[in-house]
């Protein structure tokens, strides 16, 4: 399947996925120097100068590998920096744009212009066929479980929707927290996996302490999916909910104003600042390592994952059950 030429060098198939607040330009450095592609969205930059200053920061920090990195830019009307944020990815011939909400064909241009590549969030076969009529370059399946804003679909049955109409790069994203998972993905038919919650828990990433060690406290049973936060599905920490005076098992409607707790009216938790978003696959996480012993395991996971399945080659299609 395809992978495109700047990301044909990784020491494994994975793009660490931008997130909002916890990912900067240290956690990039990082990611990238470690051998997968470091990200961050444009908006963590603020004011919106600064976001020159990271990519400065980055390049410096990259200076004599051949390591990519990207950016995410929120494609949507809402974004009043999504002009500014674009003509300084493409001073910089920033390599991967990760692009997220609307299709994102003035994206497009603009990077092609330059040589750069542009993948796109989808979370249905539907937002697929608009995202390949812009010419992205590759598609990110954003499956069940997967941490922040995630979709609801299977991975098995988007993943075989998509490809029959994208001949382009396949990322996968859902609940990827170790190795096996990464091989997992690629068994299914994608060409690369997304993983955002495993660089949550490490020791780049600009996240409190609480929300590190949380990560490694709690399960997927610790996983609630609602929309009442951000007006979007996605997927948080109970335990933040329940901080914040919520009955994780009974939450209002998302548009029940500000009456949130008993009957008494106060302000919506924020998502991201009050309720810490996270994938179904927090269970993986037991450690809070550097990225780049994190990608050492990573690493090690996923060759023993191929000896696995190198183990069972000789029983399939023998007689033996």
């Amino acid at each position: 399947m395809p992978v495109p030429e700047p990301l044909r060098g990784l020491r494994l198939p994975v793009i660490a996925a931008p997130m909002f607040i916890v990912s900067g330009a240290e956690l990039v450095i990082a990611e990238s120097r470690a051998g997968i592609v470091g990200s961050l969205p444009s908006l963590n930059a603020r004011p919106q100068d600064t976001f020159e200053d990271w990519l400065n920061q980055i390049e410096d920090g990259l200076a004599g590998t051949n390591a990519p990195y990207g950016v995410n830019l929120v494609a949507h009307r809402s974004n009043d920096r999504l002009s500014g944020d674009l003509e300084t990815c493409v001073r910089h011939r920033v390599p991967l744009l990760l692009t997220s909400l609307q299709a994102p064909g003035e994206v497009v241009q603009a990077a092609h212009e330059y040589g750069g590549l542009v993948f796109h969030d989808v979370i249905s076969l539907r937002h697929a066929e608009k995202a390949i009529e812009h010419g992205v370059d590759g598609l990110i399946l954003v499956c069940a479980g997967a941490g922040g804003h995630g979709g609801a679909l299977s991975p098995f049955a988007l993943i075989q929707e998509v490809r029959r109409i994208f001949d382009g790069t396949i990322v996968l994203a859902g609940a990827i927290a170790n190795g096996a998972g990464i091989l997992a993905a690629q068994a299914m038919g994608a060409d690369l996996v997304y993983m955002g919650t495993r660089f949550i828990a490490t020791e780049e990433a600009n996240a409190l302490p609480a929300y590190k060690q949380m990560l490694v406290d709690t399960t997927a049973r610790d996983i609630v999916y609602t929309n009442l936060f951000s007006g979007v599905h996605g997927n948080y920490l109970r335990p933040t909910i329940q901080a914040a005076g919520l009955d994780p098992d009974h939450l209002p409607a998302p548009d029940a104003g500000k009456t949130y707790v008993a009957g008494h009216k106060r302000e919506k938790p924020k998502a991201w600042k009050d309720i810490w978003g996270a994938g179904q696959g927090v269970g993986a996480i037991d450690s809070i390592p550097t990225v780049a012993a994190c990608v050492d395991r990573l690493e090690t996971e996923y060759r023993q994952a191929w000896a696995r399945m190198a183990a069972l080659r000789p029983t399939i299609g023998s007689e033996t059950p």
